[in-house]
């Protein structure tokens, strides 16, 4: 019983160990959020670069938010739109980084 109950507290806190990992810089938490989207050889192979555009544009929104913009290299291309998903704002809370998809405009 007591090993059982140490083993799944040491799974329990890997798994939260490697969440935090993926998310502790924000290149790295917006690879993660490609690869858990669906897109891993995206996630692998895209380059990641500052997207001065829209941090100058959008900011003061973005310093409100604590978030900066990123552009993929090889961006995602979506089939139900038939675009390509290549803009992403990262948003730091804490000390980790989340992901999600920005835009284009």
């Amino acid at each position: 019983m007591k090993k059982k109950k140490v083993l799944t507290i040491t799974i329990i806190c890997g798994i939260i160990a490697l969440y935090i990992v993926f998310h502790i810089i924000p290149t790295l938490a917006l690879r993660t959020h490609l690869f858990m989207s669906g897109h891993p050889i995206i996630a692998f192979t895209t380059e990641i670069v500052d997207d001065e555009f829209h941090n100058k544009t959008d900011k003061q929104i973005l310093e409100s938010q604590n978030a900066r913009c990123y552009t993929l290299t090889k961006p995602v291309f979506d089939k139900e739109t038939k675009g390509q998903l290549r803009n992403y704002k990262v948003t730091k809370k804490g000390f980790i980084y989340f992901a999600e998809y920005y835009g284009e405009l």
